[in-house]
C-alpha cells in the first residue's frame, strides 16, 4: 500500500470542543441577562460572537481572546444601557471565559481506533491544530496523541493556508499522497484545497460560525465529506487502490 501523509485537525475532529464553548457561552448569557434586563440572550450571544471573531484577525486563536470577548460584550452593553462597569463583574466574566479551558477533553468516538489503524497501515500521521501552545499541548497530553503523532505535531495560532504551506514544506510532502482531515471549512478544508492536497471534511456535531465558509477553490485533489471519523481509513484505502488501478491501465 502506498504510504500517505495524513494531517488531522484536533478540536472537533479528534476531540470534542464546541460543545464546551457553547456550554460556557450559555452560562455567560444567563449571567448577563441578570444584569441587563432589556436585552435578550440571542443579542448577547451574537455580540459575543462578533467580538470574538473580529479579534481573530489580530490575535489569532490565542485562548485569551475568548474570555476577553465576554468582557468586551459586557462593556458594549454597559455603554449601550448606561450601566456602571464594575471591576468585580468584569473579573467574574474573565474567569468564566477561562473556565472552558479547564474542562477535561473528551475524544470523538473511534479516535484511537482510527489513528491506530492508519498507523499500522504504515501511513505518516501529523497533527495540525489551531490555538496556543499551552492549551493545545494539554489536550494532546490528555488524549495521549503522541502515541500516534510522535514529534509530528504543529500548533498554529493563525491556522490558515500560510501555516499549512509552511508545514507541507517542512515535511516535504508530495501533494498527491497528502491529506487534511478536519471539521473546519475555513481553517482545514479551504487551505488544503488551495495547496491542492486531498481534503476530508467531517462536520462537527455543532459548528462555530467562524468555521463555516463557502468552498470555492479550484483544485485537482480529492475533496470528500464523511459523517464519521471511523470510515477515514477505508476511504483512504479505497482511493489508494483506485489510483493504483488507474496507473496500471
Amino acid at each position: 500500500m502506498q504510504k500517505q501523509n495524513i494531517l488531522f485537525n484536533l478540536d472537533d475532529t479528534l476531540s470534542y470542543c464546541n460543545r464546551y464553548f457553547n456550554q460556557v457561552i450559555g452560562e455567560f448569557a444567563d449571567q448577563m441577562i441578570t444584569w441587563f434586563d432589556s436585552i435578550t440572550k440571542e443579542e448577547i450571544k451574537q455580540k459575543q460572537l462578533q467580538i470574538d471573531v473580529t479579534a481573530i484577525s489580530q490575535h489569532g486563536l490565542k485562548s485569551e481572546r475568548f474570555p476577553e470577548s465576554f468582557v468586551g460584550t459586557y462593556k458594549y452593553f454597559c455603554d449601550l444601557t448606561g450601566k456602571e462597569k464594575r471591576k468585580d463583574e468584569i473579573q467574574y466574566l474573565r474567569e468564566l471565559g477561562f473556565k472552558v479551558f479547564e474542562i477535561p477533553v473528551e475524544p470523538i468516538p473511534y479516535m484511537s481506533e482510527t489513528l491506530q489503524r492508519l498507523k499500522e497501515e504504515g501511513h505518516e500521521l501529523y497533527l495540525h491544530t489551531g490555538g496556543d501552545e499551552a492549551n493545545q499541548s494539554k489536550k494532546i497530553a490528555q488524549l495521549e496523541l503522541v502515541t500516534y503523532f510522535e514529534h509530528r505535531i504543529f500548533i498554529s495560532e493563525h491556522k490558515d493556508t500560510t501555516a499549512l504551506s509552511d508545514i507541507l514544506k517542512t515535511i516535504k510532502a508530495d501533494p498527491k499522497v497528502t491529506w487534511m482531515v478536519g471539521n473546519s471549512l475555513r481553517t482545514d478544508i479551504v487551505p488544503a484545497l488551495e495547496m491542492d492536497i486531498h481534503a476530508i471534511y467531517i462536520p462537527a456535531e455543532t459548528e462555530w460560525e467562524y468555521n463555516v465558509v463557502e468552498v470555492n477553490v479550484e483544485h485537482t485533489s480529492v475533496f470528500l465529506t464523511l459523517n464519521s471519523l471511523q470510515v477515514v481509513p477505508d476511504v483512504i484505502h479505497k482511493h489508494i487502490q483506485q489510483h493504483a488501478m488507474s496507473t496500471y491501465r
